[in-house]
């Protein structure tokens, strides 16, 4: 699958499963009548064009593009975190399917329209939901991400804010250094949105110029 969407400061983001990833540098290389490489970047050598490829979790250490074409090709184990107020998920992704996933969803009430006592009682209502969802979300974390052995990079994605309060957790503090820079924008976590999350974070980021 083939996703593109522009680029802030110019150019266009393209995001490329690990399969197409072969076919679609053929094509870069057909269209633009060979290109030479710089690492991870390709410049066209008819106008100069050029495509930096950024590689997904579990393959950041690669260098060049023959690096990535046989990291994607065996992909390792990767964790997923995502999380909102009113739910969380994480899953291992290993190979082509989920080894191990947990869904929790929470009760965190939405905003009122109400004024003083009634208004001040509210917020410490929700902000102790707010508290309990994260709690309940570190637990989810914990309970899956921990136990797995081999886990090379996190994905999180959702709520920025409700993610990197969970991440404060210290169970989860041997998660933090294997947080993927990349953060998905997710719904709500269900265990489809957690399927559909490890495939999207399979994906090859790809910045094109121009």
């Amino acid at each position: 699958m083939v996703n593109a969407r522009p680029a802030a400061g110019g150019g266009r983001w393209v995001d490329i499963s690990p399969e197409r990833l072969r076919g679609w540098l053929d094509g870069f290389y057909g269209r633009h009548d060979g290109a030479t490489e710089e690492g991870l970047t390709l410049t066209g050598s008819s106008n100069g064009d050029t495509a930096t490829l950024h590689p997904p979790p579990g393959a950041t250490a690669v260098s060049t593009v023959d690096a990535l074409l046989e990291a994607v090709a065996r992909p390792k184990p990767i964790g997923l975190l995502l999380a909102r107020k009113g739910a969380a998920a994480a899953g291992v992704h290993s190979g082509l399917k989920l080894v191990a996933s947990k869904v929790e969803r929470f009760y965190v009430q939405g905003r009122t329209a109400a004024g003083g006592w009634s208004q001040q009682r509210y917020a410490r209502r929700r902000g102790n939901q707010t508290d309990a969802a994260v709690s309940g979300a570190a637990d989810v974390a914990a309970r899956v991400l921990l136990p797995v052995g081999g886990t090379v990079s996190l994905v999180c994605g959702g709520d920025r804010a409700m993610v990197d309060a969970v991440l404060e957790d210290p169970r989860l503090a041997p998660l933090v250094p294997l947080r993927h820079a990349h953060f998905l924008d997710v719904a709500e976590p269900r265990l489809n949105v957690l399927e559909e999350a490890a495939v999207v974070a399979r994906r090859v980021r790809i910045h094109l110029v121009p």
